[in-house]
């Protein structure tokens, strides 16, 4: 998660809203991403979207079986159908998000009968560091 927390302070850095991702495989890491959005001009620019793809690629394959995900925040509901599509063994997340979240907030992709596959979820990882720094970021943009 540490990484994860790097990634989404580049991402803060570069005026986007600071979320980080990073995958991992048999204690490797072999994908790391955060927003860029507004970079790419990207509308699904998510860090988890850009990390699941590199990802993917890095290992020639659609299905991230065996592959576990740290990201700083609850992916939003685009992100957990995602995360689930690409079979993804365990969801590790920072701060939960109330207002945006999709997978203990919101819709709870993974509750629904039509989520495919269902990762290991555990939320609330260094839930602190990650929502301070969520929380400044929205404020300096106020």
């Amino acid at each position: 998660m540490n990484l994860a927390l790097i990634q989404a302070k580049q991402a803060f850095e570069k005026g986007e809203v600071p979320v980080g991702s990073v995958i991992v495989k048999n204690n490797q890491i072999i994908s790391f991403a955060h927003n860029q959005t507004h970079r790419f001009h990207n509308p699904v620019g998510h860090g988890e979207i850009l990390a699941l793809q590199s990802a993917a690629q890095f290992l020639e394959t659609t299905y991230l079986e065996n592959c576990d995900l740290y990201v700083t925040l609850e992916p939003c509901p685009m992100c957990a159908h995602a995360i689930s599509l690409s079979r993804i063994r365990r969801l590790y997340f920072g701060a939960y998000d109330p207002k945006g979240g999709g997978v203990d907030h919101g819709p709870k992709i993974y509750q629904h009968a039509s989520s495919f596959h269902k990762p290991e979820v555990y939320g609330g990882i260094l839930e602190e560091e990650c929502g301070m720094l969520l929380k400044d970021f929205f404020k300096n943009k106020r």
